[in-house]
């Protein structure tokens, strides 16, 4: 691929939408967007990677906008069909979406790498843009609480996020290499600015800084780290975001996340209701600006994105 001028790092849901108003903004040779995979887990005997499935159901026009996650206009039969066996289904898998991990666990299994399989189903699915995981090798997120460690989807899609939080781990991530698209692009002379798309600081962008190099990486790439806040009016607009923070001693604020950031983020978009932080993050050395970044239809999705690159581009020198 042709070296990008802009990578954006991402989680699911927030993440995903902002992802989508990226593309329409950016053309595909100008945009990387490089995925979490530390969501990804083995389910039912297939290789199920939430994140990815997100960004790239949502770049397809096809994402469930209602459920926030899985393909509009789903069914349920595979679901009912196994409740009656007794079997577990307490993760859904739509009828759609189980075809894509499917054909994702028979491709990992005859040798191919995440990368080419997330190459071929974007391309089955008419997606122009480059997405790819974080690794190629496996990464699990591990959530540390009062109830045991547990593997993520258990404590976020089982346990619907109750048990309290004390710290996270990544299972595999210091033997995990980067993608090598994603290294690649770090180290491009071509590089304007990299994005951290509104997503969960701890289980979706924390993944992704995990990755032996990354951090230092960002730091020497000279360009613009832009982060886009996934908080509105100290509240995160889907997630357990805020509820972690507050378990882990810290106030549910941008500033507070700006700190969270600080060796990694050098500018933040904060929301417009949240104008009164701004001066705040400023002081602790950051750039910062306020826009409206609620994303409910395509149009604030592609008017954010818009607002973002511009900012990159005022911010590269």
């Amino acid at each position: 691929m042709n070296a990008p001028k802009y990578i954006a790092l991402s989680g699911g849901v927030g993440g995903a939408k902002l992802a989508f108003g990226l593309a329409r903004e950016l053309p595909p040779e100008e945009l990387l967007i490089v995925a979490n995979t530390g969501d990804d887990f083995d389910h039912l005997g297939l290789r199920v990677c939430p994140d990815l499935d997100s960004i790239t159901y949502a770049l397809a026009g096809c994402e469930n906008r209602t459920l926030g996650w899985g393909i509009e206009g789903e069914s349920w039969n595979f679901m009912e069909a196994l409740g009656l066996l007794k079997g577990e289904t307490w993760f859904a898998l739509g009828d759609r979406d189980l075809a894509t991990h499917v054909m994702r666990t028979l491709k990992l299994r005859d040798g191919a790498s995440l990368t080419e399989v997330t190459q071929t189903l974007t391309r089955s699915l008419d997606i122009k843009h480059h997405v790819v995981p974080m690794s190629d090798d496996p990464v699990a997120t591990l959530v540390v609480t009062d109830q045991g460690t547990l593997n993520f989807q258990d404590y976020f899609v089982r346990q619907r996020c109750a048990p309290r939080v004390s710290a996270f781990r990544f299972a595999g991530a210091q033997e995990a290499a980067i993608q090598a698209d994603a290294r690649a692009a770090l180290t491009s002379q071509e590089l304007r600015a990299v994005i951290l798309c509104p997503s969960n600081p701890f289980v979706s962008v924390g993944p992704i800084l995990e990755l032996p190099g990354m951090r230092d990486l960002l730091a020497q790439s000279g360009v613009p780290v832009v982060a886009v806040s996934p908080f509105i009016n100290g509240k995160a607009v889907k997630g357990p975001s805020a509820k972690m923070m507050e378990e882990l001693g810290m106030p549910v604020t941008n500033v507070a996340l700006a700190e969270h950031y600080r060796d990694i983020v050098t500018a933040w978009i904060i929301d417009e209701s949240d104008q009164d932080q701004a001066q705040d993050i400023r002081n602790l050395g950051f750039e910062c600006r306020t826009l409206p970044t609620l994303m409910k239809d395509d149009s604030d999705r592609t008017m954010l994105a818009k607002a973002v690159v511009e900012y990159c581009n005022e911010l590269f020198i």
